[in-house]
């Protein structure tokens, strides 16, 4: 059998050797102790071309580890094939990581200890970056009221989790003129990632309401636009449990950085000038609001804050990416990720850009565009031209 799972490789007792395949910048980050690096697109070239030129042990078990175990499987096969013996990491990096989330899970003291240096950092280590911004989007655009029933709605990435642990601060050292339910919809995960958004809201100590839908099931047939049919489905299912459970609003994870790349996206490849707006009346759910508390938030802070305090949440539940290999289960090659990669760019040569594209849609001059849609009526600026 070509597939072991983590547990059997730490069992295996034998002299072996453990190759990550993922790129470079994630083995860097964090790997599996004691392995080595060969980035999978030069492990398979070399397969193809002479397998001997890798200088790989003939006689020693070999674990190849990528993100989710789907190019290991490829792999390792063909390692097999050329007379070694190899074995893929069932379930990848990632299951790496699940494994050690459940074993540090079993030590209660140390669980209880992170929890504080958790809550701790947010009000002391990111106060100006995250706390402050969190606390100042609540109050400029207004998004909590006296009396609001919230569902705070948990994907069980970066963004979400900490929304989660920022809204039970709030609580905790605000006016407590609200209250909240932690809402996880599970539209089909893997066991993996289900069972690490579990984890995580345990080692967070985050007590979450779960429910379960069919979305992955039923987007699964729309080769057309997938992310756009489940995006609309998952809002939908979130909107109508949170309204079940006596909810009037639900908050979403979004930051600055999806903010801006909304914009441009909008111009690029919409030909549209249009923002994520901080809150918003729902269409379909009377009496339901959409809020983003995290609307001020730089991502690069929510990183930051992750990787300080040493967590690892899932980075792409998604079923048509989260088994991709080569890019980890991110958006790697979407149109968000081409955005992202041109406001870096931009931003290396003047800071300011990211800024300046946050501010130009509160900065519009009607007089100065061609038209505009305003509650679906479209205005054009010869309407009244010649009266001016």
């Amino acid at each position: 059998m070509y597939k072991k799972t983590v547990e059997e490789l730490n069992h295996d007792g034998r002299h072996k050797l453990v190759i990550d395949i993922r790129e470079q910048k994630d083995y860097e980050k964090e790997t599996y102790p004691e392995a080595i690096h060969i980035d999978w697109e030069e492990l398979e070239n070399e397969l193809e071309k002479d397998a001997l030129a890798l200088n790989l042990p003939l006689n020693t078990p070999i674990y190849l580890m990528c993100y989710t175990g789907q190019k290991s499987d490829e792999l390792a096969t063909a390692l097999i094939e050329k007379g070694y013996e190899s074995y893929s990491v069932e379930g990848g990096f990632r299951a790496y990581l699940r494994f050690k989330l459940a074993s540090f899970m079993a030590d209660e003291k140390a669980v209880d200890e992170k929890y504080k240096d958790v809550e701790r950092s947010i009000v002391k280590r990111f106060r100006k970056e995250i706390w402050r911004k969190f606390t100042k989007a609540i109050n400029e655009y207004e998004l909590i009221k006296d009396g609001d029933k919230i569902a705070v709605c948990i994907s069980g990435g970066k963004d979400s989790m900490l929304m989660a642990k920022l809204f039970q601060e709030l609580y905790r050292h605000g006016k407590q003129n609200f209250e909240v339910v932690y809402l996880v919809m599970n539209p089909g995960y893997n066991d993996i990632n289900y069972q690490t958004i579990l984890d995580n809201a345990k080692l967070l100590q985050v007590p979450i309401t779960v429910f379960q839908s069919e979305i992955f099931d039923i987007v699964a047939d729309d080769l057309d636009s997938p992310c756009y049919l489940c995006a609309r489905m998952r809002r939908g299912h979130l909107y109508s449990k949170a309204k079940e459970l006596g909810c009037n609003k639900i908050a979403l994870g979004h930051h600055f950085d999806d903010v801006i790349e909304t914009i441009l996206m909008g111009m690029l490849y919409g030909a549209q000038v249009q923002t994520m707006m901080p809150k918003l009346h729902s269409t379909n759910f009377e009496g339901m609001e959409l809020i983003r508390p995290l609307y001020l938030v730089r991502e690069k802070d929510i990183i930051h804050w992750r990787e300080y305090n040493h967590l690892n949440f899932i980075q792409c539940a998604c079923r048509f990416t989260e088994n991709c290999a080569s890019c980890g289960g991110t958006e790697k090659g979407s149109k968000r990720a081409e955005i992202k990669e041109l406001i870096r760019q931009l931003s290396q040569k003047d800071p300011v850009i990211e800024k300046n594209i946050f501010r130009s849609v509160e900065n519009v001059n009607l007089s100065t565009v061609i038209a505009y849609k305003q509650k679906g009526k479209k205005h054009h600026f010869l309407d009244d031209y010649d009266e001016e």
